[in-house]
């Protein structure tokens, strides 16, 4: 691809064409047995590529898992899930959560996660139904396509941000080829069985997992669409000189 060239498009069906791959990016939690190409897996990740980095040092890599290898490593990591004393013992590489859950975000991640148990009928206290739901993402909730992300475990804050905007390059871009998404957290606890299976070196951390595939639109879960706050609650203008003291 030549990144000086034209848009293909017009100004306003070209704003229309990227706002829309962006606003319709969703966490998809059920997906089609429908193959994707590798070809089309290469395209996704060879426009991501192009996603910014500070000083060019482009730090993530990719593993990309299909049939019996991602099968295979589903059920290595569904073992340890459903064993609850070995998976209570296990460490994420890093803190992605907070600690302490304050406001806002505690009534958004609550939102959220009864939103989608309550799609799915998932009464609360029904701990073995949630298990059940929270396993499937180990399954890449049915995805052809499960994805892991990683960067050298030398480098600093800045690389996630870097590896962050790499994800949502491979999310976007998915959606201009009509496929969909969900990155997952979920998969960090599982870290080192990972890293044995997918035989990662040492030196690396996982970022992420991800599903990549083609949306089952007639699962309920799927029709959950999260709110998002307006511009108005996020964002401070600042247009006007204020004095400074020397």
């Amino acid at each position: 691809m030549n990144r000086m060239m034209a848009p293909p498009l017009g100004a306003q069906a070209l704003r229309g064409a990227v706002d829309w791959a962006i606003a319709t990016r969703r966490s998809v939690r059920a997906y089609l047995p429908r193959p994707v190409p590798r070809e089309e897996i290469e395209a996704i990740l060879s426009t991501a590529r192009y996603s910014a980095s500070g000083m060019n040092m482009q730090p993530w890599h990719v593993h990309v898992l299909t049939g019996p290898a991602k099968a295979g490593l589903s059920a290595a990591i569904a073992a340890l899930d459903d064993d609850p004393e070995r998976s209570g013992e296990l460490l994420e590489p890093y803190d992605y959560y907070p600690r302490e859950w304050l406001s806002p975000y505690l009534e958004r991640r609550r939102k959220v996660g009864w939103d989608l148990y309550g799609l799915l009928g998932i009464a609360k206290g029904d701990k073995q139904r949630m298990h059940l739901q929270h396993g499937r993402n180990y399954r890449f909730f049915d995805a052809p396509v499960g994805l892991f992300f990683t960067i050298d475990r030398a480098l600093q804050e800045g690389s996630l941000l870097d590896c962050g905007m790499f994800l949502q390059s491979v999310m976007i871009a998915a959606r201009g080829r009509s496929l969909h998404t969900c990155p997952q957290a979920a998969f960090l606890k599982f870290h080192r069985r990972i890293a044995e299976y997918l035989e990662i070196p040492a030196g690396r951390m996982l970022v992420c997992g991800m599903s990549l595939g083609y949306a089952d639109e007639s699962s309920i879960e799927n029709s959950l669409v999260t709110e998002r706050e307006p511009v108005s609650t996020f964002t401070t203008f600042h247009d006007t000189t204020k004095e400074t003291r020397a």
